[in-house]
């Protein structure tokens, strides 16, 4: 019998080819950690240069752009379309004199001056080196509106709010703060009547697209202001509680329906029928404009026609451009 078997041998060879596999495995394991560690040592540098970089280009525009006195603000120029007064609109840009003109976030300025209920649309610019420009699109009142306030020592007494052409809600603006307050004098303006007050919140706007008949009432102001009834009357209150139709009351005392499209059409109708009434010596009692023929007109009998036709009253407050 020979020392050694053949199984024992094949057992001793199968041990150094799995110690072999084993120092090869180990080999490729060290090469790996050695390359990961190259790796992180890598990234962590350029990580390091680019950070250090990064605050040397912030230190440099501090220094340079962001405190330096070259570029404070001396001057805050303000533009507007309106009768806000400028000091006004500089008060709520919240910019003062002396701040760093390049430091401005005027994304976020204009964001703020838009946030104002009275102010439609804002624009700002730097002129370098220490010019502020701010431009202003004011929000202008159309209509006027009565909500009911409860007084502190009881009952109730009817307040005035704005409406804009585009429906938003605006208290009266202070005297202190406009240059000509006789622009917020409700009497300058029509009443809409219909509207729920819960709904009327200064600063926020209503729904036109679910209100359509206040929609269809600030369109017949603008349509009415362009009309070729300018001169011949001019409307005191406008009733949208009725579904399709406004009940109209003018100046003058007539009743007038309208339909709620094609104002323009009606409006050209309604001024032959004053026109009519002149040189007939009568005044309008009632009509029905939201009927498409045979449009059945009423004549007042007992209130004459005015020697001269009412004047248009002039809104001071008229787009401008800024």
């Amino acid at each position: 019998m020979w020392p050694f078997s053949k199984s024992g041998g094949n057992r001793r060879l199968g041990r150094r080819e799995l110690l072999e596999v084993k120092g090869r495995s180990d080999v490729a394991r060290k090469r790996r950690l050695r390359w990961g560690a190259v790796a992180l040592a890598f990234a962590s540098g350029t990580a390091l240069v680019v950070c250090l970089a990064w605050q040397l280009v912030s230190w440099s525009l501090e220094k340079l752009f962001y405190q330096n006195s070259t570029y404070a603000i001396s001057r805050i120029e303000v533009h507007t379309d309106g009768v806000i007064l400028p000091e006004q609109i500089r008060q709520w840009s919240g910019v003062r004199q002396g701040q760093n003109l390049l430091a401005l976030n005027l994304a976020e300025l204009k964001r703020n001056l838009e946030l104002v209920p009275y102010i439609r649309m804002a624009a700002v610019e730097r002129v370098l080196p220490r010019t502020l420009r701010i431009r202003v699109s004011e929000r202008e009142p159309l209509a006027v509106v009565y909500v009911p306030r409860l007084r502190p020592g009881g009952g109730a007494e009817m307040d005035a709010l704005f409406l804009d052409e585009e429906g938003y809600v605006l208290a009266p603006l202070d005297k202190s703060q406009c240059a000509n307050p006789e622009v917020w004098s409700a009497a300058r303006y029509p009443v809409v009547l219909g509207i729920d007050p819960a709904e009327l919140k200064p600063g926020k706007r209503i729904d036109l697209d679910v209100h359509r008949g206040v929609k269809a009432a600030l369109e017949l102001i603008v349509a009415f202001d362009r009309s070729p009834m300018v001169g011949l009357d001019s409307l005191q209150r406008i009733d949208t509680s009725s579904p399709g139709v406004l009940e109209v009351v003018t100046e003058q005392g007539s009743q007038v329906t309208f339909g709620t499209t094609d104002l323009a059409r009606q409006l050209r109708r309604l001024a032959a029928i004053y026109e009519l009434g002149q040189r007939l010596g009568r005044a309008l009692g009632s009509v029905d404009l939201a009927v498409s023929d045979n449009i059945p007109v009423r004549w007042a009998v007992t209130r004459p026609v005015p020697a001269q036709p009412a004047q248009r009253q002039d809104n001071p407050q008229r787009r401008r451009n800024v």
